[in-house]
């Protein structure tokens, strides 16, 4: 277990390094087994955090997402937390103001997080394999970039499944059983 668990840490060091090191726009720490992000990577990115643009923190055991992490990358365009345990994102996700792409698949949202109906430069939110309900389909609607939300895998409600399909101007993908008109 500890040999496990060093070669995660060396394996993370390794990815900082090399985006630090080479100015890179992107910061991939999927499959790193992270239970959080690690407060000494603040200090040790503080030069690099405005020129990365894409971050993947896939296939973790994160929790939540830090408001230090949101404020800290605030350029991100592309953030990919695909198969952790989160169950809300920050109200400073609000400020992403450059983010076009959200994945937040394979999670523990029961809420739909309407923070991102903020987000105007938005235009894919991935939530799919949640435990979600009910969808502000109406403000979704009202996001001009928005041009995907996957939704697949989710126990929507039947009012969303009948006000989704008029109000939402693209791909609304939904659960399978639900026919596609």
């Amino acid at each position: 277990m500890e040999k496990k668990m060093g070669e995660a840490v060396a394996r993370v060091a390794r990815k900082v390094n090399e985006t630090v090191e080479n100015k890179t726009n992107s910061l991939d720490l999927a499959d790193c087994k992270l239970m959080t992000f690690p407060i000494a990577l603040y200090k040790v990115m503080r030069h690099v955090t405005e020129g990365i643009h894409l971050i993947t923190l896939a296939n973790n055991e994160l929790k939540s997402v830090p408001s230090k992490f949101i404020t800290t990358f605030s350029q991100l365009r592309e953030l990919n937390l695909e198969g952790n345990f989160i169950h809300h994102l920050p109200e400073e996700v609000r400020m992403l103001s450059h983010l076009r792409l959200i994945n937040l698949s394979r999670n523990k949202f029961q809420l739909f997080p309407e923070q991102l109906t903020s987000l105007q430069a938005l235009e894919t939110i991935n939530l799919e394999e949640n435990e979600i309900e009910d969808v502000p389909v109406e403000k979704l609607a009202s996001m001009e970039s928005l041009q995907s939300v996957n939704l697949k895998s989710n126990p929507l409600n039947e009012e969303v499944r009948v006000i989704a399909r008029p109000l939402i101007k693209f791909d609304l993908l939904t659960s399978p059983s639900i026919p596609q008109v």
